[in-house]
């Protein structure tokens, strides 16, 4: 890292005093009010006025009917997908999941969370590659999974970094298979799609759909997820098994699996002083996006697309590729990685590498999920059907996420592409 400061490329650049972050939280004052309340009031369990409180505000801001507020957005995935497989496949014994022996179509380039709840429910995900429109899954690849496997009926759709994928194809093929879908929103809160001439929150896009708020998210909790749902019934259910479904029996009686998944309203107060402020921060993440799409352009680099017609992301991250031509030399491993430097090219790892040297965070894209040694050996379905037209791994190859906190300055952000700039030197 030390040998950035002695390269000639990088002359006169000095590191950044404080960091620059990825994305980190964005605290304005009005978390702390309501924290200080729940705990004044003694409503510091899974019961309290800002649970109740949030849960309102994101069902409208979303325009769902019902939420329910969970202690990760993991958990929000996990009982979404175990709700979808009892709508298919009824309620599994104590010691088996609702899944057993049957699989379920993925969105290949995300995280893990959006995945690992198909095995926590003893499925196996397939997974579907990723188009070059929106870096979401493809819905030519969708169509030709059900080609193979026509008895699935359960889709798991992330939007990558905050961009919407190609819903309208999507659902269309879903409904056409008799599959429903589950929406890892996850990324996207604030994020939007036109559905038949009609604006739609992510969110409200599936049958079963999750929200998460992360510490690094648009809006944060520390922690903390929803589930968000058109059907009261469903959300019960949901708000039932997050409490380890105790029975309204005067003692503890369970006839279901449950688990200790409901959000803390101390949790709650941090997100209820948060969510006046997701607009400004969707503003605020656009305008970072922006600025590196215009102090790039002379650069063999594109930005991560969207749909400008169809959809309107909330610019969680800024993303960015590397034309082929421009890639010099690199190799990552399972753990390792090396690159060379090459006049004119550069590659995800020197330009992050860079970045780290002189105090600012990146980091690679997600690495898709049929490449993770957890599995490698499951099915994995691409547009053309073959595995050497792998999407995924060619964005992976040659993107990367900048450093895209709502508290960068312009002069830092102006720095950060003078860097980027350099690396191409």
């Amino acid at each position: 890292m030390n040998s950035f400061f002695s390269d000639k490329r990088f002359e006169g650049i000095k590191p950044f005093e404080k960091k620059v972050w990825l994305a980190s939280p964005t605290m304005h004052g009005e978390e702390q009010r309501w924290v200080d309340d729940a705990i004044q009031t003694n409503w510091v369990s899974t019961i309290g006025a800002n649970i109740n409180e949030i849960e309102e505000k994101m069902a409208e801001y979303i325009g769902c009917g019902y939420a329910v507020a969970l202690a990760s957005g993991t958990s929000a995935l996990h009982l979404a997908t175990k709700l979808a497989a009892e709508h298919f496949y009824g309620q599994a014994p104590a010691n088996e999941g609702t899944l057993t022996g049957r699989r379920v179509f993925c969105s290949d380039c995300t995280f893990d969370a959006s995945v690992n709840p198909v095995a926590y429910e003893d499925g196996e995900a397939v997974f579907i590659d990723t188009e070059y429109d929106t870096w979401n899954m493809d819905p030519v690849a969708l169509e030709r999974a059900f080609e193979t496997y026509p008895d699935v009926k359960l889709v798991v759709i992330a939007h990558l970094y905050g961009t919407p994928g190609k819903i309208a194809e999507l659902k269309s093929i879903c409904e056409k298979n008799g599959a429903l879908i589950v929406e890892d929103a996850a990324e996207s809160l604030g994020a939007k799609y036109k559905l038949e001439g009609k604006w739609v929150e992510t969110g409200a896009l599936g049958q079963y759909n999750c929200i998460s708020f992360n510490g690094n998210k648009i809006i944060t909790g520390s922690s903390g997820g929803m589930f968000l749902t058109d059907s009261k019934e469903d959300s019960e259910k949901i708000r039932k098994w997050s409490t380890q479904s105790r029975e309204a029996a005067p003692w503890y009686q369970h006839r279901e699996i449950g688990y200790n998944y409901r959000m803390s309203n101390i949790i709650a107060g941090v997100v209820r002083g948060q969510i006046p402020y997701l607009d400004e921060h969707i503003a605020q993440k656009k305008a970072i996006w922006e600025r590196y799409e215009r102090g790039l352009s002379d650069l063999p680099v594109k930005m991560n697309p969207w749909d400008r017609e169809s959809s309107c992301p909330n610019f969680w991250l800024s993303c960015c590729i590397i034309d082929d031509e421009a890639m010099a030399p690199m190799f990552r491993g399972d753990q390792d990685y090396s690159y060379k430097s090459v006049s004119g090219k550069s590659s995800p790892q020197e330009i992050l590498e860079a970045l780290a040297a002189f105090n600012a965070e990146g980091r690679p894209i997600w690495k898709p999920m049929h490449l993770q040694p957890l599995y490698k050996r499951h099915a994995f379905v691409t547009a053309e059907g073959d595995q050497m037209a792998d999407v995924g791994a060619d964005i992976f190859r040659r993107g990367l996420c900048l450093p895209s906190d709502n508290k960068m300055t312009a002069e830092q952000q102006d720095r950060i592409i003078d860097i980027i700039h350099r690396c191409f030197a």
